[in-house]
């Protein structure tokens, strides 16, 4: 037996016992972007807490529950907070909640963050496509034995988020005249920042954002066929980039500027999934 398969079946168990609505979008909120999840029309709330065996969230502004509603017509299922790996938890244990929204009905996985800008002439209140991503410096969640029913032992990652999502994530755009860069993710553990050393090398690597989550995530829905699409609010320029000292407060302040579009592009976008 899998233990990390025997948890998500006891999530997925636990977790229905809450609630029988059956989601066909997920959508994960990074920091400082959770007050989407305020803006759907809501039909159940199930905190994290109250699901066995699942792990909570500890990082200020991350609520640390799931939303169940609807985005105009369409069923959806809302991260308000996601697990990190910094904050001490299996990386198992990082992708358990996208794998249960996966098993609860849903097929398409919007993944949000709140990132660092490498790419040149990036600012705070960008938003970047996410069009690849480098998770070589975290763990890899496909990592021990294979659940052949969640996706097959070597998965391909050549287009790990979905062209046809990231070509209606452009439409959206463009409909509400929001500029949407384009660029590749990193993602480090955390949960210290970056050096510039270290930035320079992920630009080096061809990384235009840089940020704590979301890549393990996207591998962890792809193994389990799953349509993705990505969106990086720039929050602040990376160390080094920028010559201002980087904090917490300056991600969040910067996502709390930038809510209001982002809000109308998911809900421009979600529908046409």
């Amino acid at each position: 037996m899998n233990p990390y398969y025997d948890k998500l079946l006891s999530a997925y168990e636990s977790l229905r016992e809450k609630t029988s609505f059956e989601p066909v979008t997920a959508l994960v909120l990074g920091s400082g972007l959770g007050g989407y999840a305020d803006e759907i029309t809501v039909e159940d709330v199930v905190e994290y807490q109250d699901i066995d065996g699942f792990p909570v969230s500890t990082v200020p502004g991350h609520k640390g529950r799931f939303v169940f509603g609807y985005v105009k017509q369409t069923p959806v299922v809302v991260m308000q907070g996601r697990i990190h790996y910094y904050e001490g938890y299996d990386i198992h244990d990082v992708v358990l909640p996208i794998r249960l929204m996966k098993v609860l009905g849903a097929e398409n996985l919007i993944l949000t963050n709140a990132a660092g800008g490498i790419q040149e002439g990036m600012k705070p209140g960008d938003f970047m496509m996410i069009q690849d991503h480098i998770t070589q410096f975290v763990p890899s969640p496909l990592v021990g034995p294979n659940v052949e029913s969640l996706g097959e032992r070597f998965p391909d990652m050549s287009q790990v988020y979905d062209p046809d999502i990231q070509k209606t994530m452009e439409q959206a755009a463009s409909r509400l005249g929001i500029i949407l860069k384009k660029g590749v993710y990193i993602q480090f553990t955390g949960p210290n920042f970056e050096t510039p050393a270290e930035i320079r090398m992920a630009k080096a690597l061809g990384a235009s954002a840089v940020g704590m989550s979301t890549a393990v995530e996207a591998m962890a829905a792809k193994h389990m066929g799953m349509r993705i699409g990505g969106i990086s609010v720039i929050s602040n320029l990376a160390s080094g980039i920028s010559s201002n000292p980087l904090s917490h407060e300056e991600v969040q302040i910067a996502a709390d500027e930038a809510a209001p579009y982002f809000k109308q592009l998911l809900t421009e976008l979600i529908p046409m999934l």
